[in-house]
């Protein structure tokens, strides 16, 4: 602001030394004309007198000394008070000139209560308003600045969480959302370390470390946590957040144990609850001075939401596979529902004592055939050979997709010729299916093995097990060939 100005004062200047009209002068410039235009009035009276008095008698008298003293005094007089109000309005128009350029530290002297002497006091007002607005202003952008600071650090954090909410609903395996969740929570106020206990009835009902960040997890795995913990005690039976900071110090020794247990002096700990229970415990920590506010709390108990979600989330899609009977891809049995199937039927077959035979299949070389030629041809086989192993069988047959390109067969009432007949018959179907295939990658064959009960084993287990142990022998000798117990030498 200073800088236009002080150039309008410099083309005052340059204006001035054009133009000599009186309306466009300066007040300097009109205080001396005014001082002259004073001084003419005593100097011709003096002129006056000394032609009329003093020349012609050549003498001096005592009145004319006296008019001549007068008239000087009159003229010394005016001279001081034009001096007086012209240094006055000088200095204020030095001081509003520093006003202008910025300076709102000055204060102009009030000498006389006058015209300038109110225009001081207007000025020095206007200065205190200025000075008081800023400092307001100043406040306000230091709220301001606060403000931002939390909005972008809300900002950030809710684009955490809902990073973690798509990972969620994209079905991400729990070990994956608990790694990502752990450390992003971390983040909050720089914590050192972020840890997650989890409840394990098994382990006596106490929980267990199962994800960290910050810490390596096995340098916790030891600590386990009990409803009668110094620490997390009154976090398990209240279900409250707790914070160790500077306001809520522990005991030195409940400081010594956490100090030995995560390495940390200050924690914020909330708890992961699923329908009114508490099943986790999620944390931050560090070392040092810290206090931990509201919002802090606020924000690390969403992200225990979002893991309370994806923990309900695994406990569902385990009980939903252990309800789940049929393969989703090929329609066939799943490996539960067989292992289940062939467990009853060894059963009744011990009990009328009548043969049940097991067969396990799996595809030669099918990975190969999968990374050459992607995901849907790949499935397109698999459903192809599915329905080629379903046709092999009979109604009372129980076929179930194993593996990724594994099959078996539950073959009740069929002793260990029966069902390798079967099995070299499913065989022969899957090598002519694809034998036309010109690309030799495409000819897809398969290997396979029988065991019986009770001759490989008394329990669904052993029969299963000694039929693995068969169809690794039978793919090492090597392909498109079916192994029973009687033929490994």
């Amino acid at each position: 602001m200073s800088v236009p100005y002080r150039k309008r004062e410099a083309n005052m200047s340059k204006t001035k030394d054009k133009s000599y009209a009186l309306g466009r002068q300066g007040i300097k410039y009109k205080l001396k004309i005014a001082f002259y235009l004073m001084s003419i009035l005593p100097w011709l009276v003096c002129l006056y007198l000394v032609s009329e008095y003093i020349l012609p008698n050549v003498g001096l008298r005592s009145e004319v000394i006296l008019a001549v003293i007068i008239s000087i005094i009159i003229a010394g007089g005016g001279f001081l008070v034009v001096k007086e109000i012209f240094d006055r309005i000088l200095s204020v128009s030095k001081n509003v000139d520093r006003l202008a350029s910025g300076d709102l530290d000055i204060m102009l002297e009030v000498a006389r209560e006058d015209e300038v002497g109110h225009l001081s006091s207007a000025l020095n007002q206007f200065t205190q308003r200025i000075r008081s607005n800023m400092d307001e202003l100043k406040t306000y952008s230091q709220k301001t600045a606060e403000i931002n600071l939390e909005i972008n650090k809300r900002i950030f954090m809710l684009s955490n969480l809902l990073q973690i909410s798509s990972l969620i609903s994209k079905g991400g395996k729990l070990d994956e959302i608990l790694r990502l969740a752990i450390s992003k929570s971390r983040l909050l106020v720089n914590s050192k370390i972020a840890y997650f206990f989890l409840r394990e009835e098994e382990e006596g009902d106490k929980f267990i470390a199962r994800a960290a960040d910050g810490v390596k997890l096995e340098d916790i795995l030891p600590v386990k946590i009990d409803i009668h913990d110094k620490i997390f005690g009154k976090l398990i039976q209240s279900g409250l957040p707790f914070a160790i900071d500077r306001e809520h110090p522990l005991s030195k020794d409940s400081e010594k144990l956490l100090s030995e247990k995560l390495k940390i002096n200050n924690t914020l700990a909330v708890p992961v609850q699923l329908r009114d229970r508490i099943i986790g415990i999620l944390g931050i920590g560090g070392t040092g001075s810290i206090q931990y506010s509201d919002d802090d709390i606020e924000i690390l108990g969403l992200f225990a939401k979002q893991l309370a979600i994806a923990l309900e989330n695994d406990i569902l899609a385990k009980r939903l596979q252990k309800l789940e009977i049929k393969d989703e891809l090929t329609g066939l049995y799943n490996e539960v529902y067989i292992f289940n199937r062939l467990d009853e039927e060894i059963r009744r077959a011990i009990a009328y004592q009548r043969p049940c035979a097991f067969i396990m299949l799996r595809l030669d070389n099918f990975e190969d055939y999968s990374k050459n030629f992607g995901l849907v041809d790949t499935e397109s086989a698999l459903k192809k050979i599915a329905s080629l192993v379903k046709s092999a069988t009979s109604e009372v047959d129980r076929v179930a997709r194993t593996g990724n390109h594994e099959f078996a067969a539950v073959l009740p009432e069929k002793n260990k010729r029966q069902a390798q007949t079967i099995a070299d018959n499913i065989r022969k179907k899957v090598e002519n299916a694809f034998v036309k295939e010109t690309d030799d990658r495409k000819k897809i064959t398969v290997s396979g093995s029988v065991s019986e009960n009770p001759l490989d084993g008394v329990n669904a287990q052993e029969l299963m097990d000694k039929a693995k142990e068969l169809l690794e022998y039978a793919q090492k000798e090597g392909s498109n060939h079916i192994v029973i117990a009687a033929k490994r030498k």
